[in-house]
């Protein structure tokens, strides 16, 4: 297993524990459904997105509040778009 895909099992892992069951499911359906489309530049945003706490991911997901710097970038496009 190379180190890329060794960093994408990491992401897998983190949006699946994240404290609520909430949000465990939205970030795991949605890292599950574009991971593997992702290339490292991505993922390394991803990683960066995951490092925000649930309630900032949340609010900018349901009421596009950004209280922290989220980054305008194709993950954050994808995920305010994607619905579970």
């Amino acid at each position: 297993m190379n180190e890329l895909e060794i960093f994408k099992k990491k992401l897998i892992y983190r949006s699946n524990y994240r404290g609520s069951k909430e949000m465990d499911i939205l970030l795991s359906k949605f890292v599950e459904k574009h991971i593997d489309q992702f290339d490292e530049k991505h993922l390394k945003e991803l990683d960066k997105f995951l490092d925000f706490e649930d309630e900032v991911i949340l609010n900018y997901y349901q009421h596009n509040i950004v209280k922290k710097d989220i980054d305008k970038n194709i993950i954050s496009k994808l995920f305010k778009n994607y619905s579970v």
